[in-house]
C-alpha cells in the first residue's frame, strides 16, 4: 500500500477525533488523537515521544534517521487541533469523518488533519517498504496552534529546543494547493503558492483614562473622546504600499505566466493584476500592506456618566522588516493621551526565497504536475513556524494537495461543510512523500 492508499482513512479518523480549541476556554481531544495514532507509529518501528504542555494538551514528535548523517534536517509539522464548529450548520456532521460524493467531510478535513494525515501515511508506508529518508526528518505533531500556541509549538521551543537539533529548515501548513486562474487568451493556469513568509501578529490593547463625570457637564478630559480621536487617525491612515522580495516575486511571476501586459512595479499595475488574478489575489493582496484593524471597543456603562477610562482592542499586522516602525507610526498617529499593552507581539518572519530548499519543493511541484507555476508568497495572518523560527530555522508554508480531475476544491477553513476532495489528498500524500524523499 502507498501512502496515497492509506491516506483516506487515516484522515476520516483523525476527524472523528474531536480536538477542538475554544482557545481560552481549554480545548478537548489533542491527547485522543495522539493516543490514535501513536500505537500505530510504536508498532511500524518508530520512537514517538509524547509530551503533554498540560493536561491532555499532546504533543508529538518523532525523529527519523536519514541514510547521510552529513546533511542537516528537516522540520515537517502539523497541528492536531481544529477550531469549533457547530453542527447545527452543517449539513453533514463535523466530527463523523464522512467519505462521500468525492469527499472526505468533517472539521479538520482542510485545517489541517489531512497534512497529518499525509504525514502519517508517508511514516506508516515507509515502514512497510523499508524506505529511509536522505536526512534526518523530524516530525511535529502539535498542539494549540487554532490559539496562541502556548501549549503547542511556543512550548516545545521553549522547553524542548533540544528536539530540534540539527534542524536546518521546516515545512508546515499554509502552501502547496492548487489554484487554477483563467488568462485572457482564455488558456487556465495552475499555480501552487508555497509560503515563504508571515505578516506579524501585533495586537495590541490601548487605553485613554480621563476624568470622570456627569453627562450634562462639559469636560474636557473625556476618556472616550481621547480614545476616539487616536482611533479615528489610526482608521483614516492608509499603510503605503511595500511589496517584500516574496510578494514581488510572486506578482512578477504570475503576470508573466498570465500574460498580463502590466507593470507591477507601479501600485497602478499591481491593482491593474489584482484584478486579474482571480482566485490567486488572497494570497497576495493583504501582504501588499501593513494593516490596523479595530475589532473590540469598551467604554462607559451609564448614558449619563462620563468613565474615567475607554480601550479598545486592534488587530495589528506588519509585514517582514517592519515591526518595531510600524509600532511607532501607530503610537504617533494614537497619540499622547493613548497608552498601549502588547496582547501578541508575534514578529513578522521571511525564510530565503533563493535557497536549496524553496528549489526542492518547487521542483517536486513540477514533478507532480509539469503545468504548475510555483509562487512565493507572505501569508497574511501566521501558523507554527513563527515559533520554530525563533529556532533560527527558515520555514516554509508547504502543506500539499493535488488536482482534482472533476473540478472539486476544497472547502471550509473554519466555516461549514469543511471538506477535501479525495484525489487532492491522495495527490498531496503522493507529492509530500515525493518531496521527504528527494529533499
Amino acid at each position: 500500500m502507498s501512502a496515497a492508499s492509506d491516506v483516506v482513512e487515516l484522515c476520516a479518523q483523525l476527524i472523528a477525533i474531536d480536538s477542538t480549541n475554544f482557545g481560552p476556554a481549554g480545548a478537548k481531544g489533542e491527547r485522543e488523537v495522539a493516543d490514535y495514532f501513536v500505537p500505530l507509529l510504536r508498532a511500524a518501528g518508530y520512537d514517538p515521544t509524547v509530551l503533554e504542555s498540560a493536561p491532555t494538551r499532546a504533543n508529538v514528535v518523532v525523529r527519523v534517521t536519514g541514510t547521510s548523517r552529513e546533511l542537516p534536517a528537516l522540520l515537517v509539522h502539523g497541528h492536531l487541533d481544529v477550531v469549533p464548529a457547530a453542527a447545527e450548520d452543517w449539513s453533514v456532521p463535523p466530527f463523523a469523518g464522512r467519505v462521500a460524493d468525492g469527499f472526505v467531510w468533517g472539521r479538520g478535513a482542510t485545517d489541517m488533519k489531512d497534512m497529518i494525515a499525509s504525514m502519517l501515511a508517508t511514516l506508516l508506508a515507509w515502514a512497510r517498504e523499508g524506505v529511509r529518508p536522505r536526512r534526518d526528518l523530524v516530525f511535529a505533531f502539535v498542539a494549540d496552534e487554532e490559539d496562541d500556541g502556548q501549549r503547542g509549538a511556543e512550548w516545545l521551543v521553549d522547553e524542548h529546543p533540544e528536539l530540534f537539533a540539527g534542524v536546518a529548515a521546516a515545512i508546515g501548513e499554509a502552501g502547496g494547493a492548487p489554484v487554477d486562474v483563467a488568462a485572457p487568451d482564455g488558456t487556465t493556469h495552475r499555480f501552487y503558492p508555497v509560503a515563504v513568509a508571515e505578516r506579524g501578529s501585533l495586537h495590541m490593547s490601548v487605553r485613554a483614562t480621563g476624568t470622570a463625570g456627569h453627562g450634562s457637564q462639559r469636560n474636557d478630559d473625556n476618556a472616550v473622546v481621547h480614545l476616539v480621536a487616536g482611533l479615528q487617525r489610526l482608521a483614516a491612515h492608509r499603510w503605503p504600499l511595500r511589496p517584500t522580495p516574496a510578494t514581488q516575486a510572486f506578482l512578477e511571476q504570475a503576470t508573466r505566466t498570465l500574460g498580463l501586459d502590466v507593470d507591477v512595479r507601479t501600485e497602478a499595475g499591481i491593482e491593474a493584476a489584482l484584478d486579474r488574478f482571480g482566485a490567486l489575489r488572497p494570497f497576495v493582496e493583504p501582504a501588499l500592506r501593513c494593516s490596523t484593524t479595530l475589532t473590540v471597543l469598551e467604554a462607559g456603562n451609564k448614558m449619563n456618566v462620563i468613565p474615567s477610562a475607554a480601550r479598545a482592542e486592534i488587530d495589528v499586522r506588519s509585514l517582514p522588516g517592519t515591526d518595531d516602525a510600524m509600532l511607532a507610526i501607530v503610537d504617533e498617529l494614537l497619540g499622547p493621551a493613548v497608552s498601549r499593552t502588547m496582547l501578541s507581539d508575534s514578529r513578522a518572519i521571511a525564510a530565503p526565497l533563493e535557497s536549496p530548499w524553496y528549489d526542492a519543493i518547487a521542483r517536486c511541484v513540477v514533478a507532480a504536475d509539469p503545468e504548475a507555476t510555483v509562487l512565493p508568497f507572505c501569508m497574511a495572518g501566521g501558523t507554527d513556524a513563527k515559533p520554530f523560527s525563533r529556532l533560527g530555522i527558515p520555514c516554509y508554508g508547504f502543506a500539499p494537495r493535488g488536482p482534482d480531475p472533476e473540478g472539486r476544491v476544497p472547502s471550509g477553513a473554519h466555516g461549514v461543510d469543511e471538506r477535501i476532495p479525495v484525489a487532492a489528498l491522495e495527490g498531496g500524500a503522493r507529492m509530500l512523500r515525493a518531496l521527504l524523499e528527494t529533499i
